[in-house]
């Protein structure tokens, strides 16, 4: 069969191109473990097995890659099915195919590739979690100003921000690795959609390939596509943390703020001005989270509306989507691991900005519920009346105002009565660190919690760098094993 040329260059070849860049592996992967189940099964004789075995053994990267496409065959599958033709004989050649069926190839060795990139996806935000838990140990004491809605609000410190982010990393370790778990089942042996009459054993083919098992139902292990669209989702919801961190390091770094610079070896100077040093490197992050995010929605997109069967839309088009989204994703949290790595925050800055626009006055509140007796409204308004006292004296003076009449004055006028506190204990309850200490709950910023919350993160990351590694040697090895059981027929 011919296909014609406008349709050959327009989608087969370039189908094809992509189809061996990313999938030559796990096809021939798939060769090998079918042929092994064939004859174990006693579909196929040992003198069959052996003759096959010795007949893939000769379609290389090397020999598949110098191919040009010229519309004879259709993809890639059909490339190494001639291949193996010429090799063995069609009569031969052929009996591979039985049961089975291009659906169930494709969506396993769709399977088999992204596992691979998932594994390495966990495995970076390990690595970036590692590096969230190094500056938090030296950043303990680091105040800093907290934002809400982008204007100044309470004082925490780097340690309680940053574990705020390794927390969020800790839930995407677990999304990446549900995910991976639900990639990781072989749908093998479903052929078309119904499975087949030949006595076939799924699970050995899937325990050849290393999955955890079949996959059930015959025709939703060729339908479904939320194996993948749930692996797209949770690089999704890394991606969005990763973008939305990477935009206040850009903001911090900016000279109204100062808060951090970026290292030398991630920013760029100017062509025209020379001052500037452009954190690119940041830049360049966010960019590549954006269009990671792009491609992900694109996932969704082209699955939306399709038939619940075996359909191109989820299929050789998709592919290359998934494969630029993990790459992305990938530089993403390598890209933002160096930046966190290599930056200098500047904490004296941090530490007068913390104490600046009045952003400790909450605690004042709550120490007039404590110690006044007061409802925390009544305090809310005392306290908000002491600042628009002090703002005015102190833009009519031009010196730092005086804080004891002031909050006097407010709650003369708001309560009825005068609070009489000295100067040094309002000035001790508003100051930065005072308020810090005194957050020392539950997922709080004070040094004990903070203490307890790395201990926590530390020995978490350890287990999961340990699942991380064996999962990822499981993956690597399993071929090591599989080309010995097709040595063995």
């Amino acid at each position: 069969m011919r296909f014609s040329r406008v349709y050959s260059e327009l989608v087969l070849a370039q189908n094809f191109a992509e189809g061996r860049r990313l999938f030559f592996q796990q096809l021939m992967d798939i060769q090998r473990a079918h042929l092994v189940m064939l004859v174990r099964c006693g579909i196929l004789s040992q003198e069959q097995g052996r003759a096959l075995g010795r007949a893939l053994a000769l379609i290389t990267w090397e020999r598949v890659e110098s191919i040009r496409f010229d519309g004879s065959f259709e993809d890639l599958f059909c490339c190494l099915e001639g291949l193996l033709a010429e090799d063995c004989g069609p009569d031969l050649a052929g009996r591979l195919h039985t049961a089975r069926s291009r659906n169930d190839i494709d969506v396993t060795l769709y399977r088999l590739r992204w596992r691979e990139e998932l594994s390495v996806l966990v495995g970076l935000v390990a690595q970036l979690r590692g590096t969230l838990v190094t500056i938090c140990e030296r950043e303990k004491e680091s105040l800093i100003p907290v934002y809400t809605h982008t204007q100044p609000a309470q004082p925490s410190t780097l340690a309680h921000y940053f574990l705020g982010i390794a927390e969020h990393l800790e839930r995407d370790h677990d999304r990446l690795s549900a995910a991976l778990r639900t990639m990781n089942r072989s749908p093998l042996g479903s052929c078309a959609a119904t499975g087949t009459g030949f006595p076939i054993d799924r699970e050995l083919a899937a325990k050849l390939l290393a999955f955890d098992g079949p996959t059930g139902n015959t025709y939703s292990s060729i339908a479904a596509a939320d194996y993948l669209l749930e692996a797209v989702g949770a690089a999704m919801v890394l991606l969005n943390l990763c973008s939305r961190l990477l935009q206040d390091l850009l903001l911090w770094s900016m000279r109204e703020f100062q808060f951090v610079r970026i290292a030398d070896g991630l920013v760029q100077p100017s062509s025209i001005m020379p001052q500037k040093r452009n954190p690119v490197g940041v830049e360049h992050a966010r960019a590549l989270a954006g269009r990671a995010l792009g491609r992900a929605s694109a996932c969704f997109q082209m699955l939306h509306n399709t038939p619940y069967g075996d359909i191109v839309d989820i299929e050789d088009d998709l592919q290359p989507l998934v494969d630029s989204l993990f790459q992305d994703a990938a530089r993403v949290v390598l890209l933002l691991s160096e930046i966190l790595d290599t930056a200098d925050f500047d904490r004296e800055r941090l530490a007068d900005r913390a104490a600046a626009n009045w952003i400790t006055v909450t605690e004042l509140a709550d120490t007039l519920v404590r110690e006044e007796g007061l409802a925390f409204r009544q305090a809310h308004a005392v306290v908000a009346e002491m600042v628009r006292e002090c703002e005015t004296e102190e833009a009519e003076t031009g010196a730092p105002p005086q804080l004891s009449p002031a909050l006097r004055e407010a709650s003369r006028r708001l309560l009825g009565g005068e609070i009489e506190w000295t100067e040094d204990k309002l000035r001790q309850v508003l100051s930065p660190r005072h308020f810090v200490e005194q957050r020392a709950h539950l997922g709080g910023p004070a040094r004990p919690e903070i203490e307890r919350a790395l201990s926590a993160a530390r020995q978490r990351l350890q287990k999961d760098h340990t699942w991380i590694e064996t999962t990822i040697r499981h993956f690597r090895e399993f071929r090591v094993q599989l080309q010995k059981e097709v040595e063995e027929l």
